[in-house]
């Protein structure tokens, strides 16, 4: 015997209900833009943890607070935050596990808020972090809210996970988010819509390396012969690293730091080339590191050697054929809502590639429109709130029951 599955709301019932909260929403925005919470602020971070952790708990979800070492070179980051709310619907029944994923930092420091405090004119909201990602992190909890006004319960399980560090490349929270991603089924990620609305579909990976170019130190002025010079061996490697862009189709790779040296009076001992490597797929990033490594292996001043070391990756959120029909599914519901769905690719890294790199699909730019984002110029689009918080609650309905 298997349980009844309730009739799906239809996307419009669920466009009044979010937009009955739109006056909330401004308020509750006001708060926690209100809130520094910069990645090197545990406690601002937690602060907002907190807030999330009320909303999330007033809803039924069970929240659970994980506290996280300290990185290797020993910063401190706030707690991760998961919450979850089983559904009506077991696995064998079609239930989903649905994962929404948001993060609580910003990139400003201490004192931003109190700078530059919430403000709104002419339909826009400003204020640090107010797109990126307080306003995406919002949206969630909203269309949560909306769903339960409805009485929607035919999944498995929602899944809410809040990061504190994404802004500094989720070192910390990474295997956290690992984890929560393999148990998933699908997931929606709560990054804001690019400027023109879009939603993202596709993320590039990104490797970085770090080249260390060997030399001889010698006397510059008494016996420059005597010397193999660092410097100038890791200058003809920018220029062959830098020649690699265009070779493959979608990699960039960028020479982003070079140092050299410690005084002009001594030839050059030792320099250092930091590498960044972005590509839509991971086959690129292995083109590019192997490429990176033989440039490395031709130094062109002789009695210098190069060893190139790769010190991250973050995997590309590539667009699978299982996400393919997740943006599907979302490009219908936008047509039910009266908002037209289009999606982008973009060079930018999130959580969302961490996720896609555990094999799950993944749509991103899910909440408000929103742009200018790390800068005293962001905004958020208050006359998208509605039909925004409206598809994310639609499009959790549809892949909750396994209908689609």
């Amino acid at each position: 015997m298997t349980a009844e599955v309730r009739r799906r709301p239809h996307a419009t019932a669920l466009l009044a209900l979010a937009g009955k909260r739109e006056p909330g929403f401004v308020n509750d925005l006001a708060q926690l833009v209100g809130i520094d919470s910069g990645s090197c602020s545990p406690v601002g971070v937690n602060r907002v943890a907190n807030w999330v952790d009320d909303r999330l708990t007033t809803l039924g979800f069970t929240v659970e607070r994980i506290a996280l070492p300290a990185t290797a070179d020993g910063q401190r980051v706030g707690d991760v935050l998961v919450a979850r709310k089983a559904g009506a619907l077991t696995a064998a029944q079609g239930g989903r596990r649905v994962l929404l994923a948001a993060h609580m930092d910003t990139v400003f420091e201490d004192g931003t808020a109190a700078q530059r405090p919430f403000t709104t004119r002419a339909g826009l909201a400003h204020g640090p972090g107010v797109c990126d990602d307080k306003g995406g992190l919002l949206a969630g909890l909203t269309a949560l809210d909306v769903l339960a006004e409805a009485g929607v319960d035919a999944y498995r399980e929602l899944v809410f996970l809040a990061t504190p560090d994404e802004e500094i490349g989720s070192r910390a929270s990474r295997p956290v988010t690992e984890r929560i991603a393999r148990e998933s089924d699908v997931a929606l990620a709560l990054e804001c819509a690019r400027e023109n609305g879009d939603l993202v579909s596709a993320r590039k990976g990104v490797a970085d390396f770090r080249v260390t170019v060997t030399g001889r130190a010698a006397h510059a002025g008494i016996e420059p012969e005597r010397g193999a010079n660092a410097a100038l061996a890791a200058a003809h490697l920018v220029v062959a690293l830098q020649g690699l862009n265009g070779r493959w189709d979608g990699v960039t790779v960028n020479v982003g730091v070079v140092r050299a040296g410690t005084r002009p009076n001594i030839i050059c001992p030792e320099a250092e080339l930091r590498v960044e490597v972005r590509s839509a797929t991971p086959s690129g990033i292995d083109a590019a590191r192997d490429a990176i490594e033989t440039a490395a292996s031709q130094p062109g001043v002789a009695g210098t050697s190069a060893h190139v070391e790769q010190l991250d990756f973050c995997p590309p959120m590539e667009h699978t054929p299982a996400a393919r029909r997740l943006l599907a599914t979302a490009c219908e519901l936008g047509t039910e809502l009266g908002l037209p769905v289009r999606s982008t690719t973009t060079g930018g890294v999130g959580d969302a590639n961490i996720i896609a790199g555990a094999g799950i699909p993944v749509l991103d730019g899910l909440g408000p429109v929103g742009g200018a984002d790390h800068s005293p110029e962001e905004w958020l689009d208050l006359g998208s709130v509605h039909r925004r918080v409206a598809l994310l609650a639609s499009l959790i309905t549809a892949v909750g029951d396994g209908r689609t």
